[in-house]
């Protein structure tokens, strides 16, 4: 919301800087963006009269004789197609500063002395989007009273100064100058004085013109007036510099008026070529799927049964709270208008707008609300305004279907409250200031007031908005501080917070850096690199297809990193995310998905580049599965290491489930090449644990134990053995000989060949036995062992070499 300080002191009497307003609004509620002048940076910019104009021949240009206050007239050569004598233009001086702030200086075009420049307003920084369509092509004409020699800035109010006010959707009353005067009021404790029009209507009903009819729920009121004999024209000077120091291009005198009246009330207004209706039966419904209208911006809008539209003759002429239609728009042969007010639905119209992503001024204010209380009066204000800008004859009466509340809104509450919440001791004296301030009505006592809110607040409704009003006006600087009662609950990590910080700490300590990618994917993507994929939760309206899906994994984001990394020669690199996954099991459009903490890695590139005494070091899977070994034995988690083929983005040959208690709590393997060629990446390797199953398994804090006194015993063992018995199959079987002083088993040599035969293997392990309590003797070892070799035996057929 831009807002005019000039015009904001003829609402409310202040006369303090605009920065100190601003800060001041900002501390209690409404967040100042900043203050702008427009004109800051011209100078030297005054009136200028066209005394005379000749055109010079063969060219564009025209030869003129300014009068700019001065005993000489001033010669200026200028090439603008509206220039003509007896104009008043904006002439830039020699020494002048103008937009980008260039330097005007005196000089000869074409051979001919120039003392000076008229000037468009494009070149005094304004945007094409709000200068007039008449002087979008040429320079600005002033006013016909303009005197010559006089500052040309004050002429366009371009010496105002514009406050930007960022307004959040609890505060939508401040989207009208009137809402920001009744805040500037309590502020400073000043009253508002708003300008009141009489109207005066003739002796014919507007009601025999036209009917009005709503058959639709989101449409609260519709009011209309008529207006005849009106004549378009250009609004005069000061109505346009309002419009355009808001951002809006001035257009004629009628359609100004409803944008005036938008800015000044927040109530969107619509005006209508009565002429160009094919019948007098106005109707606000709901769109009929397959209707179509041509907007005021010449597009072709395929309308939704979700859309309000307003018709005559049941066809559509606007789209209700976004925009009009071409058919019935005001030009400069129309000669009777129909003023349109109304209330619709905040929800339809933000739905409609999004959809067909048109946003207006209208859109915005029916989004977040506007105030019931002067829909009514809106409409006969801008009424009024065409009989004094327009000539325009009111008809009587409004035509209107529909009904507001705007009743004030009681609400009620009491001094022990406030206090209690805001830890003040504030009076009930000071209680009465404050509403007084904010111009609400106030009765009863300490003990329980009610207050009555005007509807232009309706951001208010229970007491605590009424606890947020006293806190903001009395002063937030105001409000005590006090430290927390030593007595409050002492706070503590939960385990799943401990969890991920000591993971977070682990992985980073294994040089793995972290990364954050986004939660929502694509379809495929979603379920790829998932053991057991689940029902897709995919969004209703998504941005885009690539962000319409809940992940179920978190390996897909971290390939599309490495991915955009590698692209840009960064090739070797180790990271990690620590985020959600979500497992849809019920119905996606009846249940939320279940949000599964994890813990994801990703590798690629080099482990250690080569120099000159080291060979370069790829990583490969038994360096990722070395990470998550470290991790799991700092967190004291054991868990099995299962061959896997069943997931098809993993290489089939280079990936393994991770099981706990022969739960599934994760995977580790090698991305397969062909899914790693789709993402355009090297030879990666990834892996995903679920932290809340790894939280079930964390043992409780272990007692402190002794460290034993008694020294360890170690014996190898060399085992031939199937090329089919894999390391965790060795594993169980000495784990099934029930050797309780076993304490170690570590496998240091792998070898095949000829010599042993064909499919077979040798696997040479170290087992390492200890007693807390005594010595063991060779004796105990040799049984230890002899047990060992026969579960080998058993379990696996091992023979021992």
């Amino acid at each position: 919301m831009l807002v005019s300080y000039k015009w904001l002191k003829q609402l409310v009497t202040i006369d303090v800087p605009s920065q100190e307003l601003a800060e001041k609004m900002s501390t209690t509620g409404i967040e100042v963006e900043g203050v702008e002048v427009p004109g800051e940076g011209l100078s030297k910019l005054v009136v200028g009269e066209v005394v005379s104009c000749e055109d010079v021949p063969e060219t564009h240009l025209h030869l003129c004789m300014v009068d700019t206050g001065e005993e000489e007239l001033r010669q200026i050569v200028c090439g603008a197609p509206n220039i003509k004598a007896g104009l008043k233009v904006i002439v830039a001086l020699p020494g002048a500063r103008i937009a980008d702030n260039y330097k005007i200086k005196k000089g000869k075009i074409r051979g001919m002395e120039s003392l000076g420049m008229i000037c468009s307003l494009q070149e005094l920084g304004l945007s094409d989007s709000i200068i007039p369509k008449e002087f979008a092509d040429g320079i600005q004409i002033l006013p016909a009273d303009a005197v010559p020699g006089d500052d040309a800035l004050t002429y366009l109010d371009l010496d105002d100064e514009i406050i930007e006010l960022s307004i959040t959707p609890n505060r939508a009353d401040a989207l009208s100058m009137r809402g920001v005067a009744h805040e500037v009021a309590a502020i400073y404790g000043k009253s508002v004085h708003f300008d009141e029009k009489s109207l005066t209507e003739n002796d014919r009903k507007a009601a025999d013109l036209l009917k009005v009819a709503i058959a639709s729920d989101k449409v609260l009121t519709y009011k209309a007036r008529v207006v005849e004999n009106v004549t378009i024209k250009p609004s005069p000077q000061w109505l346009q510099n309002i419009l355009m120091n808001a951002g809006i291009r001035p257009i004629n005198n009628v359609v100004d008026v409803t944008n005036y009246v938008l800015l000044y009330f927040g109530q969107p207004m619509h005006a209508f070529d009565l002429d160009k209706f094919e019948g007098k039966d106005i109707l606000a419904r709901q769109a009929k799927s397959g209707e179509k209208l041509v907007t005021l911006d010449g597009e072709e809008r395929d309308l939704a049964e979700e859309d309000i539209v307003i018709t005559v003759d049941d066809k559509p002429v606007a789209l209700g709270g976004v925009m009009g239609g071409a058919a019935t728009e005001i030009d400069f042969s129309s000669r009777n208008v129909v003023l349109e007010a109304a209330a619709f639905d905040g929800k339809t119209i933000r739905r409609t707008s999004s959809r067909l992503n048109l946003r207006s001024e209208s859109s915005s204010r029916f989004e977040k609300g506007i105030n019931y209380a002067t829909v009514g009066q809106a409409l006969d204000y801008a009424a009024a305004m065409l009989t004094e800008l327009a000539g325009g004859h009111v008809l009587a009466g409004q035509v209107e279907a529909g009904t507001l509340p705007t009743d004030d809104v009681q609400v009620s509450t009491s001094l022990d409250y406030v206090n209690v919440r805001l830890g003040t001791d504030l009076t009930f004296s000071d209680i009465e200031n404050v509403f007084a301030r904010l111009g609400f009505g106030l009765s009863g006592d300490e003990e329980m007031f009610t207050v009555s809110v005007p509807r232009r607040r309706w951001d208010i409704a229970i007491q605590a908005d009424l606890v947020e009003e006293i806190a903001r006006i009395y002063g937030y600087d105001k409000l005590p501080t006090t430290l927390p009662e030593a007595a409050g609950t002492v706070g503590e990590l939960t385990i799943a917070q401990k969890l991920r910080r000591k993971v977070r700490t682990l992985a980073e300590g294994a040089g793995l850096s972290e990364i954050i990618s986004y939660a929502l994917t694509t379809p495929e993507k979603a379920v790829a690199f998932t053991p057991n994929p689940s029902h897709l939760t995919e969004l209703m309206w998504p941005m885009s297809v690539d962000r319409s899906a809940l992940r179920q994994n978190i390996v897909s984001g971290m390939l599309d990193t490495i991915a955009y990394n590698v692209a840009r020669k960064n090739k070797s690199l180790a990271l990690y995310e620590i985020g959600k996954v979500f497992e849809q099991s019920g119905n996606p459009k009846e249940e939320l998905p279940k949000e599964i903490d994890t813990f994801a890695l990703a590798l690629t590139g080099l482990v250690a580049e080569k120099d000159f005494q080291t060979p370069a070091q790829p990583v490969d899977f038994f360096y990722a599965k070395g990470i998550l070994e470290a991790i799991l034995a700092k967190l004291e988690v054991s868990v099995q290491f299962v061959a896997t083929k069943a997931m098809a983005s993993m290489h089939p040959g280079r990936t393994a489930l991770i099981e706990h208690d022969g739960q599934v709590i994760g995977y580790l393997g090698q991305v397969h090449p062909q899914t790693a060629k789709d993402f355009d990446i090297p030879e990666t390797y990834v892996a995903e644990l679920n932290l809340n199953a790894l939280e079930a398994a964390l043992k409780p804090d272990l007692v402190f134990e002794d460290i034993t006194k008694f020294p360890a015993v170690s014996r190898d063992i060399a085992l031939l053995l199937s090329e089919e018995v894999s390391h965790q199959d060795v594993l169980d079987a000495i784990a099934a000989s029930g050797v309780k002083r076993l304490t170690k088993v570590k496998l240091f040599d792998v070898y095949a060949g000829e010599k042993l035969g064909h499919g077979k293997k040798s696997m040479a392990y170290s087992l390492t036995f200890q007693n807390p309590k005594d010595n063991l003797t060779d004796e105990e070892v040799a049984k230890y062992m002899d047990k060992i070799t026969k579960s080998l035996t058993e379990k696996v057929g091992a023979e021992v070499r």
